[in-house]
């Protein structure tokens, strides 16, 4: 091992530990590591940015919004909206939804096609009694296995395909594969891996949406409370819900007390932070005079009215009108209570939400947003609540204008997780969505375009023809992903160009003497698969893909081959909530354990091994 070699394996380790650890963004992670190459001279200077105009990153981008487009076209709507007349069977709902996200994830991004069909899925579990656990993780497990099929399907697949010596797979290469692997994913998840998902809350499950566990959230004592002088135990007594709530912290004059004994005497302008679900929340507030510290909203109509007219009643002239430095000194700050909206939603993985407070972010000013309670499973919350740094998964009850409320959360990037109503849209812009996609798809599968010429195309046209405006492309672009591919790609490239990938490759060959093709395809599939269950899929087809080709290229067996078990490899995350976004999405709403998911992604991941050797042995060698 020489000199660079030793740098890049201390980068590449350092880089995977830091993934691992998850306490910093992986695509912050990411740079770090490239610019670590860069000042070690590893990466040259004017190579360093290259992996942004990379194809597979500008494919990665275009793919994402083509697939918004998609979306506001009200395509995928118009495919989610059968899936209500399938019945209350378990193994029907769960056939059904696996196939039709696995279908959508073939051609649009596998946490856009979750994103759609989550809140189905919980509306089909609260109307069939059962808890959404059931079908939840069987739904985030199908995005991941149709992603395989073809090579836009996931991110992962357009890195491999950027590896491949002789030119880039054609849109249909991982197709044998991959539909194998979905195929039998979906018949071992039907027949029995739904069983195998944990229940949570089936009791409950006709009454409530879903299990959310408890959420955090903030009451204070107002003035001329009867709470006040009051202490903590008798007010949690007289209201019957004291072996349901949790005091988390009592907030008096700035000073924070963690759990306060239960003989504080309460004070007026107090702050209570409660961990409760949202029945005893309700029933405590019912029972005391205490309120959400949250506060309001927007003026009431009568208020603004009143600002509109003068002492007489009359309207004020043009003279009398604030200017436009005033109008901001007085931003609204109440809300007629008719105009309300409450719903619950979870953060996705792109939000713009992520490691961010609603304080910093300005909700309730910027957005006319309250965060009224935040839901974390697994962690018990004592931040304040305009202070918490929002996470991947969190659930949150929102309140806003009936109005603008979808809107709005649209673009802050949260799902809602209610019974909703399906984009309908017109004939026009169903077939008009599908024509432009169709176009493209034709154009590379042709071979008249490349990949990402003809999906850029495909990208533009969504954008001139008014699927979708210019700002929703933008917003549609996981940069996170784009951020992460672009850095990790110069990265590999210095595993390849300094030796360390064929160091690892000989490593390999010495540990384990004369491999046979299936077991080398195993081996290169486990490793992966492995990897992606602790750090990003993409990240992890970056750093074995090298490997892999210099594993190829001693043993002399087909490259092809030796790809395509990484790119498997890559998309076959399952075991963990942190492998892939789809599982991370889920967690919450369904109520998981991070120990929840190996046990249905345990036998999932070995049938995708079974079942993937030998049909690329068959296919590729």
């Amino acid at each position: 091992m020489n000199l660079d070699q030793g740098i890049v394996f201390a980068v590449l380790g350092i880089t995977l530990a830091l993934f691992v650890w998850n306490r910093l963004r992986f695509d912050v992670v990411s740079m770090l590591a490239l610019l670590a190459m860069a000042f070690t001279g590893l990466v040259p200077a004017d190579e360093l940015f290259s992996g942004f105009g990379h194809p597979a990153v500008i494919t990665v981008a275009a793919v994402l919004v083509i697939s918004q487009g998609l979306v506001n076209g009200g395509v995928v709507d118009a495919i989610a909206r059968l899936l209500g007349r399938i019945g209350h069977r378990p193994t029907l709902q769960v056939l059904t939804l696996t196939s039709v996200v696995a279908l959508c994830s073939g051609f649009i991004n596998n946490v856009g096609a979750l994103a759609l069909l989550m809140p189905v899925a919980i509306w089909m579990s609260r109307d069939a009694g059962r808890s959404p656990s059931m079908l939840l993780m069987p739904l985030a497990f199908g995005s991941l296995l149709g992603g395989t099929v073809t090579l836009i399907g996931t991110p992962p697949n357009i890195i491999i395909s950027s590896y491949r010596p002789e030119g880039a797979f054609g849109l249909f290469d991982f197709a044998p594969v991959g539909l194998a692997v979905t195929v039998a994913g979906i018949a071992f998840i039907t027949l029995v891996g739904w069983r195998l998902t944990p229940r949570r809350d089936d009791g409950d499950a006709g009454k409530k949406l879903f299990s959310v566990g408890d959420y955090v959230t903030e009451l204070r004592v107002p003035e001329g409370s009867a709470s006040a002088g009051a202490t903590l135990h008798s007010l949690l007594t007289e209201s019957g819900e004291s072996d349901d709530l949790a005091v988390l912290a009592l907030i008096r004059e700035g000073a924070r007390k963690i759990t306060p004994s239960t003989f504080t005497v309460m004070r007026e302008g107090d702050l209570l932070l409660i961990e409760a679900n949202t029945e005893s929340l309700q029933a405590f507030l019912d029972n005391t005079d205490l309120e959400l510290a949250t506060g309001a909203l927007l003026a009431p109509q009568r208020e603004l009215d009143n600002e509109r007219t003068n002492a007489d009643g009359l309207p004020k002239d043009s003279s009398d009108e604030p200017s436009a430095d005033e109008e901001d000194a007085k931003a609204p700050t109440s809300l007629d209570e008719s105009d309300l909206q409450l719903m619950e939603v979870v953060v996705s993985p792109g939000s713009t939400l992520l490691g961010l407070s609603a304080n910093r972010l300005g909700l309730r000013e910027r957005y006319s947003l309250n965060v009224v309670a935040v839901a974390r499973r697994g962690q018990r919350i004592q931040s304040r609540l305009g202070d918490i740094r929002f996470q991947a998964g969190d659930i949150l009850l929102v309140q806003g204008t009936q109005d603008g409320l979808t809107e709005t959360l649209i673009t802050l990037g949260c799902l809602p997780l209610a019974e909703r109503g399906l984009r309908l849209g017109s004939s026009r812009k169903v077939a008009l969505a599908a024509a432009v996609f169709g176009g493209s798809i034709a154009a590379v599968v042709s071979g008249l375009l490349s990949a990402p010429v003809a999906l850029v195309a495909g990208a533009v046209t969504m954008v001139l023809v008014g699927l979708l405006s210019a700002e929703e492309a933008y917003k549609s672009i996981d940069w996170s992903i784009i951020v992460l591919l672009a850095a990790m790609i110069p990265v590999g490239q210095a595993l390849e160009t300094s030796g360390g990938a064929q160091l690892l490759a000989n490593q390999m060959l010495a540990l384990g003497g004369d491999f046979s093709l299936a077991a080398v395809l195993a081996m290169l599939l486990v490793v992966t698969l492995l990897l992606s269950n602790v750090i990003n899929n993409a990240a992890a087809a970056i750093v074995v893909a090298p490997v892999a080709l210099s594993l190829a290229t001693s043993l002399n067996v087909p490259t092809d081959a030796v790809l395509m078990a990484v790119a498997m490899g890559a998309s076959s995350a399952f075991m963990t909530p942190i492998g892939h976004q789809s599982n991370a999405l889920v967690m919450e709403p369904g109520g998981y354990q991070f120990g929840d998911y190996w046990r249905l992604g345990l036998p999932l991941s070995i049938i995708v091994t079974v079942v993937a050797v030998p049909m690329i042995m068959w296919v590729w060698a």
